[in-house]
This record gives C-alpha cells, sequence and structure tokens, in this order.
C-alpha cells in the first residue's frame, strides 16, 4: 500500500512527497479543524499563513508553531466574509511568504434550530461564511494556485465541507444546504480548474469534537450537538489533520478528490 504521508516512505521504492517548500494558508486557523491542520502542515514542513477573526488566537499559535517547527508562521486577521479583507491577507501572504500553493478554506458556523423558530440572522451568517467566505478565499488564491500548477508543482485548493452536505438533520437544514452548495461547488470547480493542473478537493468530516456550533442559540440543538458528540466515539480536529495532509501529500497527478471522515459508529 502506498504511504502519501509527508514524511513517509512509499513501498515499491517509491518516494511519497514531503510538504517542505510548500506555502500553505489555512482559515479558520483559530480553533478546531483549521488550528490542527496548521499544526499539521507545519510538521510535515510546509510555511504556513494562519488566517481568521481573533488575533490573540492566531498569534499564540504562531508562537508555538514557531517554536516547534522549521518553517516560517504567519498570522493575518480577516473577516473571510468581507472580499476586500481576504483580497488584503492574500497580498500579505504572498508578500511575506511568496506565493500560495496550498489553500485550506476551512472557516465554518454551524448554527443549528427549527426551520419555522431560526433567526434569519443565524441563517446570513452561515451563508457568509460557510459559503461567501470560501468563495472569497478561492477566488483571492485561484491565480496562485494555477501559477503553481503551470509550473509543474502541486497546487491544492482544500474546501473543508461535512457530510451534512449529504445527508438528513432535521434542524440543520441551512448549515445541511451551506455544505450542500459546498460539495457541487467543489465539483464544479474541480471541472474548471483540474484540467489547468489545480487539484480541488473536499474533506468532508462526520461528527468531530470542536468548538464548532458552541454559540448557536437555540439551547435544544446545543444539547442535541453535545449529546450527539458524546453518545459514540468522535473524531478530533486532530484526525481531520491527518487525513487532509494524506491528500494533499498524494503524487502530483493524483487528486483524492472528495473524502469523507466519520467515526466507525457513524457508519
Amino acid at each position: 500500500m502506498t504511504d502519501f504521508s509527508p514524511t513517509g516512505n512509499t513501498s515499491g521504492g517509491r518516494s511519497a512527497p514531503t510538504l517542505t517548500g510548500r506555502v500553505a494558508v489555512v482559515t479558520g486557523a483559530s480553533s478546531g479543524i483549521g488550528a490542527a491542520t496548521a499544526r499539521r502542515l507545519a510538521a510535515g514542513g510546509a510555511a504556513v499563513a494562519l488566517l481568521g477573526r481573533r488575533t490573540d488566537r492566531l498569534d499564540a499559535l504562531a508562537d508555538q508553531l514557531r517554536r516547534t517547527t522549521t518553517g516560517p508562521v504567519l498570522p493575518v486577521t480577516a473577516d473571510l466574509a468581507d472580499p476586500e479583507a481576504v483580497d488584503t491577507a492574500a497580498g500579505a501572504v504572498t508578500a511575506a511568504l511568496g506565493r500560495a500553493d496550498l489553500v485550506v478554506a476551512n472557516a465554518g458556523v454551524m448554527l443549528g434550530a427549527p426551520f419555522e423558530s431560526a433567526g434569519a440572522d443565524e441563517w446570513d451568517r452561515m451563508i457568509d461564511v460557510n459559503l461567501r467566505g470560501l468563495l472569497h478565499t478561492a477566488r483571492a488564491f485561484t491565480a496562485d494556485l494555477l501559477a503553481a500548477a503551470a509550473e509543474g508543482r502541486p497546487a491544492d485548493l482544500v474546501h473543508v465541507g461535512s457530510v451534512a452536505g449529504h445527508t438528513l438533520y432535521p434542524g440543520w437544514s441551512v448549515y445541511c444546504a451551506t455544505k450542500s452548495a459546498v460539495a457541487h461547488l467543489t465539483r464544479n470547480l474541480r471541472a474548471e480548474l483540474g484540467p489547468r493542473g489545480v487539484r480541488v478537493k473536499n474533506i468532508e468530516p462526520g461528527v468531530t469534537v470542536t468548538e464548532l456550533g458552541h454559540d448557536m442559540r437555540d439551547t435544544t440543538m446545543r444539547t442535541s450537538l453535545a449529546r450527539m458528540r458524546t453518545d459514540l466515539h468522535p473524531l478530533t480536529a486532530e484526525d481531520i489533520a491527518d487525513a487532509l495532509a494524506f491528500a494533499v501529500s498524494a503524487p502530483a497527478h493524483v487528486n483524492v478528490a472528495e473524502m469523507v471522515v466519520v467515526p466507525v459508529q457513524q457508519g
């Protein structure tokens, strides 16, 4: 079996590529899957830009990574729902680290409530972050990714979606709709950018323990989510980061296009 881990060797004498020399951008890097992914990519040798809204957390993570890894780390505070802010962040990344060739659009919001009582402002927030923020991120770095691909180097645009884009969860209808949009957007961008060498992929976690959902207003849904995370052996943010690192470390001609990662008990 071929091992595509950033530091692993393959059987049969074929060496797996490392992440050394790559410039990675991770959104939603202040916590959860984003922070775990930043740690994993930095450990694999990549230079990493940390994007998010919470400056204090980004700075703390950057300080930690600088003590434990050798590549450069750049914290960049940005509101991903603001296209101008994302463009400014992209410029800062290029100026400090060079052209990005690995972009992880991870930032997300999960706010559950019965459809008839949900706040429209919570709907708007999920659409702004889960879909518009992802679109702005992809757009801001597409030129960099295409340039990397044109040079024959791996170029990855990774969307962090959810199994909620495919399954039915009462009380989570709008969240599920945003993740379904991410899934189909990924497929279409794969058809558009793949022929030009950019590997567009969607990593879709199942039940994972993170802060996601902690700020929803509906107390019944918060309780339901907490129970979901304790009734089975859930994933950790590090589990998703490892899966993502596997996908982006594949040989340049291989695209792990869609990866569903769930706890065994989730089925």
